[in-house]
């Protein structure tokens, strides 16, 4: 079995729901404290093993590229002007090109989230790899992408990462894996619906944060492209069905002991900027003593 190095983060979007503040930043590098999303993603990745990230990108995505790159040499002598004060400010900044091989990839095809795939093949190749994206992450321990791979590990079969359901609209906004129970949150997959709404819904466990596929989903893929009508929208999930009516095995896996950050709108993207606020050593007393002041 091949050990996963690989890991796909598509980022081409246009991040219309933040106009006009994304008109010239991209929605993947919107800050949460000091950090963007797109870093906390990218170090979960690594943290997992990941030592190559290739990223999916648009014509106005230059400045994840430029994070990602070493830091311009300006700012690393101002850094070191500052001695030991601005020490560890230095070391983050480098240590960020240092993280993994960033792979760079620009869209081309039809809209949906199987074009970054079938954009990628070539570089991915008969390995195995991660499929996540860059305004989502849970934060748990051990981490989403160690507890998926472990799960891959054991059934060596393509993986979903999952949440269970904890409303009513979460049934209308995620898509949803049905089947038969393996034990510990891990499900063999013999459905999969979108947004199904809670009375249709196969189970509780909602299909987010990220995949593990094989390299067999790209036959899928083609055959899910060539039949593509007109204008019709491209879906990884469309290629899933077709695999498991072939019989493929897929698993979905409840990521255990975890907070699930979705900061693709404006509501969830504060959430996620305050709990993380909370819990940063230099400003989480002071913003909590703000909040608890703050006059509603």
């Amino acid at each position: 079995m091949k050990k996963i190095r690989k890991a796909v983060i598509p980022a081409a979007g246009f991040g219309t729901r933040f106009l006009p503040q994304t008109k010239a930043m991209p929605k993947e590098m919107l800050p949460i404290v000091d950090k963007p999303v797109i870093q906390y993603v990218v170090e979960e990745l690594v943290d997992a093993g990941i030592t190559d990230i290739i990223l999916v990108t648009g014509y106005h995505k230059r400045t994840i590229e430029d994070h990602f790159d070493a830091a311009n040499l300006d700012l690393i002598e101002n850094l070191r002007q500052g001695g030991e004060k601005k020490r560890p400010l230095l070391e983050a900044v480098e240590r960020i090109s240092k993280m993994a091989n960033f792979i760079y990839v620009r869209q081309k095809g039809p809209y949906g989230n199987g074009t970054p795939l079938v954009n990628v093949r070539h570089l991915i190749g008969d390995e195995p790899f991660i499929y996540t994206f860059s305004d989502d992450f849970i934060v748990a321990k051990p981490s989403r992408f160690k507890q998926m791979l472990a799960v891959y590990e054991k059934y060596k079969a393509p993986v979903m990462g999952s949440i269970r359901a904890r409303s009513e609209a979460d049934y209308a906004r995620y898509g949803f894996a049905g089947g038969d129970e393996l034990g510990d949150g891990v499900i063999d997959v013999k459905v999969l619906i979108e947004k199904p709404g809670k009375e249709n819904a196969p189970s509780d466990l909602a299909t987010v944060s990220g995949s593990i596929f094989t390299p067999d989903i790209f036959n899928y893929l083609d055959q899910i492209l060539e039949n593509l009508g007109e204008g019709a929208e491209f879906y990884y999930n469309d290629a899933l069905k077709l695999m498991l009516k072939d019989g493929k095995r897929i698993l979905a896996t409840e990521i255990k002991g975890g907070r699930y950050y979705d900061t693709g709108n404006k509501l969830e993207y504060m959430k996620t900027s305050i709990e993380l606020a909370l819990e940063h050593p230099e400003i989480n007393g002071e913003l909590r003593q703000f909040l608890k002041n703050l006059k509603l």
